[in-house]
């Protein structure tokens, strides 16, 4: 044990750098328990001004706060650290910096800090390393780098290019080092690539761009350049360029321009189609409708032929319900057009509900539906589109009228919600639908076809709840639907506090 003691100290004082120990004690603070030869020679002291003492009591309280917080890193992490030279000391020892290293008991604890000095970076063979490791790591970069990576003189030629340029382009290096860059260059760019290495290499910017590069095989690939100047000893610049080749990127940029054009197109031929429907269907089936009324109604004599007045009641229906898929198909193609602007003005939501109500109480009386409304007194009025909203409200009565079996229920309701919305609700004890077909109703076109969960024979588009939640956002509203198969269907409207018009009580309440 002697034996290795002694060698110990041997080597620990015949270390040419500046080396010590440190312990943490409990009062927080790190004293030096050893130091060698060099370590006074660093410090410019005597072995018992420095060895007992805290590392505050011997240095500035700048340098010892450097040296505590790396000790309180080194001990909390239990691996080494490292800090960077401090400023001279009186000994004019200089060095590059300091590891710190934990030593640990058995038990995984720090129990001293193993500070050695680095050796000073003015050592030429130290700065002989580091350039060396330094121009091997960027060598290795620059050759491992999939990026093309082209290197050219002030003269515009190319000096060096890497593994990666290569492969992309295809041209040996033998065939380009050597000759002027522009070569690779597309001709109809080259002047422009010529004059703008120029001015790069002479305002030492950086920049990026699009270019055309030839390949060895003769094609043209569309490239992604980066470039910047590099400026090495007795003033030679060099420009530095990496090129990727984004062919493939632009070939999937034009066929998606292709294909919105193409898009852009069929849209604008289904508008001129539905607006040329609009004119050529609805004429002739208003004058169906028109017609069929006047013969039902006997106004230029009765048909007297009861199988007759059947069938004109079958044209006079089937007639309104083909306008009814029409306006549908058109409401919802200007909606998702952007060509509908709202008429906005006060509109009174309680009126608006009991109107409703009113036209739709004959076609659920024949059913044997019953409708109710339950307006919470003194609604507020609402700024929008009364047209839209009033639709809105017979789409959704609509819909429950055809889901609801005879003695079922619809309730028309609406109240101001605490947070200054309005909430309009139509809940009826329909059929319901399953939950997981939701998204698909409210979808354009998207019906529910069921026949296990529907009343008799439903017939529409699919548009009256994907025109009713368009309408209803039209306004900045939310339209939410809740429903379960013989559960029935809960649909909610709400409309933003910004368009509901606060009674004057509750204005001036605020």
């Amino acid at each position: 044990m002697g034996g290795i003691v002694v060698d110990h100290k041997a080597l620990f004082e015949s270390m040419p750098v500046p080396r010590f120990l440190i312990e943490a004690r409990r009062d927080g603070h790190y004293h030096v328990i050893e130091i060698n030869r060099r370590g006074l020679e660093y410090f410019n002291r005597k072995e018992d001004a420095i060895v007992g003492l805290a590392v505050s009591e011997f240095m500035d309280s700048e340098n010892a706060r450097h040296f505590e917080q790396a000790f309180e890193v080194c001990i909390q992490q239990k691996v080494p650290v490292s800090i960077h030279a401090l400023p001279s000391f009186p000994g004019g020892i200089r060095v590059y910096g300091f590891w710190i290293n934990p030593l640990l008991d058995f038990e995984g604890k720090v129990i001293l800090l193993d500070v050695m000095a680095q050796p000073d970076s003015s050592d030429d063979s130290v700065l002989q390393r580091e350039r060396d490791d330094a121009i091997s790591l960027l060598t290795s970069i620059f050759d491992a780098s999939n990026v093309g990576i082209v290197v050219t003189d002030h003269n515009r030629r190319i000096v060096r290019v890497n593994d990666g340029f290569v492969r992309s382009f295809g041209w040996a290096r033998e065939q380009i080092v050597g000759e002027d860059f522009v070569v690779l260059i597309s001709p109809d760019e080259q002047q422009v690539a010529s004059y703008n290495h120029e001015r790069y290499l002479k305002s030492s910017t950086r920049s990026s761009g699009e270019m055309k590069l030839i390949k060895k095989d003769g094609s043209i690939a569309n490239t992604l350049y980066t470039t910047a100047t590099l400026e090495l000893s007795q003033r030679r610049k060099f420009q530095v360029t990496t090129i990727m080749d984004i062919t493939m990127r632009k070939q999937m940029e034009l066929s998606l321009r292709v294909a919105k054009d193409q898009a852009d197109t069929a849209n604008h031929a289904k508008s001129a189609f539905l607006a040329n429907m609009s004119h050529e269907l609805r004429t002739p089936l208003n004058a169906i409708i028109g017609f069929s009324e006047i013969m039902m109604n006997g106004t230029f004599g009765q048909l007297n032929i009861p199988k007759y007045e059947e069938y004109m009641g079958d044209i006079h229906s089937s007639a309104c319900h083909l306008l009814e898929i029409i306006n549908e198909v058109l409401d919802m193609s200007k909606i998702e057009a952007g060509r509908v602007e709202l008429d906005e003005h006060q509109v009174n939501v309680q009126e608006t509900i009991l109107s409703v109500e009113r036209m739709m109480a004959s076609r659920a009386f024949s059913g044997n539906i019953a409708i109710h409304s339950h307006v919470e007194p003194n609604l507020p009025l609402l700024i929008g589109d009364q047209r839209l909203i009033r639709q809105v409200l017979i789409n959704l009565v609509s819909n429950s009228v055809k889901f609801c079996k005879a003695g079922g229920e619809i309730t028309i309701s609406g109240h101001l919600k605490r947070d200054g919305d309005l909430e309009l609700q139509v809940i009826d004890t329909g059929v319901g639908m399953p939950k997981h077909k939701i998204p698909q109703a409210l979808e354009p076109f998207g019906q529910i076809h069921e026949t296990a969960h529907a009343v008799g024979e439903v017939t529409g588009t699919g548009l009256g709840l994907p025109l009713a939640k368009a309408m209803v956002e039209l306004h900045g509203g939310q339209l939410h639907l809740d429903s379960d198969v013989g559960k029935g269907t809960v649909v909610t409207i709400t409309f933003p506090s910004r368009r509901v018009l606060r009674r004057p009580e509750i204005a001036t309440s605020y």
